[in-house]
């Protein structure tokens, strides 16, 4: 493993969320925080990975990014 998908932690405005995650996801956060050290020696804590994991994951979906290009377009077709 050379390359993590997440490098960098963007240092933006946030909106607090509260969530409840299985222990197992918390312990895979943690190593990736571990990981994301060692390799680009840039420190983060597990609450901080949260984002750009979500946004790495939306980027990634190609056919939510689709849909929403559609609903960019055609506003009319937005449901409330």
């Amino acid at each position: 493993m050379t390359t993590l998908l997440i490098t960098d932690i963007p240092d933006a405005k946030p909106v607090r969320l509260t969530v409840e995650l299985p222990a197992a996801v918390y312990r895979d956060l943690s190593a990736y925080a571990e990981a994301l050290t060692a390799l680009h020696k840039k420190t983060a804590t597990p609450p901080q990975l949260i984002a750009p994991m979500i946004e790495q994951f939306i980027l990634s979906d190609r056919t939510f990014l689709r849909w929403r290009q559609k609903q960019t377009k055609n506003p009319s077709s937005q449901s409330c």
